[in-house]
């Protein structure tokens, strides 16, 4: 009798650790997976330095009226330092301002900035490129 109990708890031990085990690989999968969510690149026309794409699917208006925004940039020419590399960018469309919150390789880690200082684009072709067409769709 007490060598089929240990039979049955052990068993049961056995059992209730695989599905533990489950539930973590599984949620770790789809933790994975919710980060690699689509994106709808557009493109603006290209400089001498590259190209700036931005995401349709990342548009977000923030609560003081200016449009949040995953941008990429794509240097022209690519050595082992310059990547392309992500800009979630805040977009003041009435003064035609921005301001980079976050700038990243890697869409994973990323170091939320809201508190960065709004610049005017100085003539950058693609920074006004971008924020020429968000302010267009959003409007």
């Amino acid at each position: 009798m007490i060598n089929s109990k240990n039979k049955v708890n052990s068993i049961l031990i056995r059992n209730s650790f695989g599905l533990f085990l489950s539930i973590v690989v599984s949620f770790n999968i789809s933790i994975k997976q919710s980060n690699a969510l689509p994106h709808e690149w557009v493109g603006v026309p290209k400089s001498e330095y590259g190209e700036q794409l931005w995401d349709r699917q990342s548009i977000k208006r923030n609560e003081d009226g200016s449009v949040r925004v995953l941008s990429k940039f794509i240097p022209k020419t690519k050595t082992e330092i310059t990547e392309d590399i992500l800009y979630t960018m805040d977009i003041n469309c009435f003064e035609k301002s921005f301001r980079d919150v976050d700038v990243s390789i890697d869409e994973i880690y990323s170091n939320f900035n809201d508190l960065a200082d709004w610049q005017d684009p100085n003539g950058d072709e693609l920074i006004l490129g971008v924020i020429g067409q968000v302010c267009r769709v959003e409007n």
